[in-house]
């Protein structure tokens, strides 16, 4: 299971995602073009996981 939180990455928001990894991916990418105007790549949302998890 993965989560990422707005938080995590300098925002001050509460929002978390968390499920399946595409999942994640994609609530999150959506949350921040929506919510803060930043319209990551799927690749650097991937990226955020990768590390979060130490891979």
């Amino acid at each position: 299971m993965a989560k990422l939180k707005c938080r995590d990455y300098g925002f001050d928001c509460d929002f978390v995602a968390e499920g399946e990894i595409e999942t994640v991916i994609e609530e999150f990418r959506r949350h921040t073009d929506e919510v803060h105007g930043i319209d990551y790549s799927k690749e650097a949302v991937t990226q955020f996981l990768l590390r979060k998890q130490g891979l």
